[in-house]
């Protein structure tokens, strides 16, 4: 499965495209698509530029979280800085 990624142009925030055609900043809430009909998706979606930077597919589980390649780098861009846990998404929680 796979699901739609990039950065909100507005602050930075990761964001996820979910089942309606609208972003949310939660994985779980993504939409998920089969590999066949993700790309058509991501060509739609890669023309709305003043709402989002570097779009691109990410493969994920079937748990909804990331899987195969990208899965560290995902986990990181959810999460926040590596570093301190006192900046970045993880200070909120």
């Amino acid at each position: 499965m796979k699901a739609i990624t990039g950065n909100r142009l507005s602050d930075g925030a990761v964001i996820y495209l979910d089942d309606n055609d609208q972003w949310t900043s939660r994985l779980s809430e993504a939409a998920q698509f089969e590999n066949e009909d993700s790309v058509a998706v991501l060509e739609a979606v890669q023309s709305r530029t003043n709402e989002l930077a570097d779009v691109y597919l990410i493969e994920i589980g079937s748990a909804g979280a990331p899987a195969g390649r990208q899965a560290l780098r995902e986990t990181i861009r959810q999460s926040g800085p590596t570093i301190r846990s006192d900046l970045g998404y993880q200070a909120e929680i």
